[in-house]
């Protein structure tokens, strides 16, 4: 209830939503014994609205947002998502007591303590979902326990710190994509990708148990993605149950998961290993290309005959990334369509299997071709060549979004061209998903042009084939040039290698929004010309007047 009200009144104090979470945990006991009542036969997100919407002066802290009262749910529920702020500026990060206190603290007062972790992590990420918070506190909890024992507790702490809250960045982002995705393209699409993952994961679980566990899931993400979160945890521990009931049908690193307590029980779940391969497993081509009743089974249960052939798909390709794999069953999908319809369906889809391996030797070669590109020429000229390749797709995106952009894609490339073959691929294409999904969504308030809104809306699986196959824009018409971009002072010199590094890459990208048919060599001719520049200006006693002449 506190993540609740704390991630949909963000400037709420702990002590305003503790009366508050008081009143609904007080309805809550009172419904067990009256359950006829008519203010329990209420939907639980209406309950907390209501007691939202009867704050005192709701208008005066929070402005239009009082409006969404005046609407009936579901609206109003979208009417209030539509006004959190991720990591407001109004909202500290989380301040631990100080170390010499934090011990005594935890031992006399662990429900206040956790409690106000738990609200300031709930308020600066309102999209993070109410289980992770909860298992980031059972984080924090044991990260007390162990450093209280600690020789230095304070660095104890720090260290343990910066997990945690790399950990609660990751899954926030992970999160909010994949809200994105189910709002976005639907619950078929959000269920084929859900169903690659876990068959991937799980590879020796029945078909049977893995597409109730999709339709679950897919449930407890609309809860958690309309901000529902009591709903959302109470359904994803009772899936959470399920999986401990029978951890042997699944896999059996989820064992050790199930023996933790139940808040940890679903994030640990979440982290294990993928499974290895049941051996032996048929090849496909005798039952998806050779079969003689091909067409009849796919048109007989259309969608059954899809998910069955994602499971085994997936199952057999822990190497590939989900987006891959969809791709190839779209590819088989369209196939089998067009073929199923001719005289001869047998002889049109022959040759689907090679068809189908057109998916994977572009994505192969993608990531191929940018991890030699790293290699080679290490992250600063792979930043460089990135921003040079997206501006030209899109010049119309401000310098700063593309620098951005630019740096977390070349984050991507450090992080995933570090990992063994077999993960380069999903490592590469999943992290790059969360990078276009991110910028789609802010095209959907500022569109960019005709091809980014195409690639963005078009198709999930296809998104980052057709970003990487987008070409100039021609019909970009570059601003007249401006001095201005081109000024420098001495605050280059006094700049730090990084500011530096980033004055030179929004050099390069004003230069492309200008002038984008710039050749390689212009632009490399343009770049060595700048550092030049700057080695050159910051020695002499004049510094402006040097920049100003070069």
């Amino acid at each position: 209830s506190m993540i609740t009200f704390a991630q949909y009144l963000q400037r709420c104090s702990y002590e305003g939503l503790s009366k508050l979470v008081k009143d609904v945990v007080d309805l809550a006991h009172k419904c067990v014994a009256h359950e006829d009542d008519p203010e329990c036969t209420k939907p639980l997100p209406s309950i907390f609205l209501d007691e939202i919407c009867q704050v005192e002066k709701l208008r005066d802290s929070y402005g239009a947002m009082a409006d969404c009262c005046a609407k009936s749910d579901p609206e109003r529920n979208e009417c209030f998502l539509s006004f959190k702020i991720h990591h407001p500026d109004f909202v500290q990060p989380y301040e631990r007591p100080a170390s010499d206190v934090i011990c005594q603290e935890y031992q006399d007062n662990r429900v206040s303590l956790l409690g106000h972790f738990i609200y300031t992590v709930a308020r600066r990420n309102p999209f993070l979902y109410a289980p992770a918070i909860l298992g980031l506190a059972a984080d924090y909890e044991h990260a007390l326990q162990t450093c209280c024992k600690a020789d230095n507790v304070g660095v104890c702490l720090d260290e343990k710190a910066l997990i945690i809250k790399e950990k609660a960045k990751k899954i926030s982002v992970k999160h909010k994509y994949t809200c994105g995705i189910l709002k976005k393209f639907g619950e078929r699409v959000f269920q084929a990708d859900k169903l690659a993952r876990l068959s991937q994961k799980y590879p020796k679980a029945p078909f049977s148990e893995l597409s109730k566990l999709v339709g679950d899931l897919k449930g407890i993400y609309k809860e958690c993605c309309e901000g529902d979160m009591v709903e959302c945890m109470d359904d994803r521990a009772e899936v959470v149950n399920y999986m401990c009931s029978k951890p042997e049908v699944f896999s059996s690193k989820i064992k050790v998961c199930c023996d933790k307590p139940i808040v940890e029980r679903s994030q640990c779940i979440m982290d294990t290993a993928f499974d290895e391969k049941p051996e032996d497993l048929p090849s496909l081509v005798d039952r998806y290309i050779h079969d003689k009743e091909l067409c009849k089974h796919f048109e007989a249960d259309h969608n059954q005959y899809m998910a069955e052939f994602v499971y085994e798909y997936g199952r057999r390709h822990p190497e590939f990334s989900t987006q891959l794999i969809l791709r190839i069953a779209k590819g088989y999908e369209d196939l089998l369509t067009k073929c199923c319809k001719t005289d001869n369906p047998a002889e049109c889809y022959a040759h689907a299997e090679e068809e189908l391996k057109k998916h994977i030797k572009e994505t192969e070669e993608v990531v191929k071709v940018n991890c030699d590109l790293l290699a080679a020429h290490g992250e600063p000229d792979f930043l460089k060549a990135i921003l040079i390749r997206y501006t030209k797709k899109m010049p119309q995106v401000s310098t700063d979004t593309l620098l951005e952009i630019g740096k977390k894609m070349t984050a991507v490339g450090a992080k995933c061209c570090k990992r063994p073959e077999a993960e380069r691929l999903p490592c590469s294409e999943g992290y790059l998903s969360i990078v276009i999904e991110d910028m789609c969504r802010r095209q959907e308030t500022t569109p960019v042009n005709d091809q980014v809104t195409h690639c963005c809306s078009d198709s999930y699986s296809n998104r980052r084939p057709c970003f990487t196959a987008m070409g100039i824009d021609e019909k970009y018409v570059p601003p007249p040039f401006n001095p201005d971009m081109f000024s420098f002072d001495e605050k280059l010199c006094t700049a730090t290698p990084a500011e530096q590094e980033d004055g030179q890459m929004k050099l390069l990208i004003n230069l492309i929004k200008r002038k984008p048919q710039m050749t390689e060599e212009q632009i490399k001719t343009i770049s060595n010309g700048f550092t030049a520049m700057v080695d050159k200006c910051c020695k002499q006693s004049d510094i402006d007047t040097c920049f100003g002449e070069e």
